[in-house]
């Protein structure tokens, strides 16, 4: 599970970034996940569920959106948010597009107190 990692990763982060700001607690954490960069939502919230406690972040809410896949299609230079993982233009079928959005994974935004 590389979901301890990234919340290890994650909390550092946090913790560096409140100490820029002269924070002592963070309140929120929310993350944007895309549906191929091969994060498990629940594994990633048990994982930072279990090792927030003595952090910054002990006692935050986590929040997790999850990002669908965008493509941009190089023939008809349309932007389409895919309903599944189907690698074809849905406005012109073509299937020379590339993916614009919807594989990482982002720290969106932290509330400080």
């Amino acid at each position: 599970m590389h979901e301890y990692s990234i919340v290890q990763s994650l909390l550092e982060s946090c913790e560096d970034h409140a100490k820029q700001n002269d924070s002592t607690q963070v309140k929120k954490v929310i993350v944007k996940i895309g549906v191929l960069s091969g994060v498990e939502p629940d594994l990633l919230q048990t994982a930072f569920d279990t090792f927030k406690e003595k952090t910054v972040c002990d006692g935050c809410d986590f929040v997790i959106n999850i990002q669908k896949v965008i493509i941009e299609c190089f023939d008809c230079h349309e932007s389409s948010t895919l309903e599944e993982n189907e690698f074809f233009c849905p406005k012109c079928q073509s299937n020379k597009v590339k993916v614009i959005d919807g594989e990482d994974m982002y720290l969106m935004s932290l509330e400080m107190e």
